[in-house]
């Protein structure tokens, strides 16, 4: 097997779409845990 460790630099990896994938999930998980819970209080508020 050939060693290729002198051609990796640490931290030169382009990243941003990593980045942009990210917080698009974090952005979708906040947002259907505000819905989830605006749903819960509705449906606790008219007694169903």
């Amino acid at each position: 097997m050939a060693d290729h460790h002198d051609e990796f630099k640490p931290g030169s990896m382009d990243i941003r779409a990593q980045e942009k994938t990210f917080a698009g999930f974090i952005a979708f998980t906040k947002w259907g845990v505000i819905i989830i819970f605006a749903i819960l209080i509705f449906l606790a508020l008219v007694g169903a």
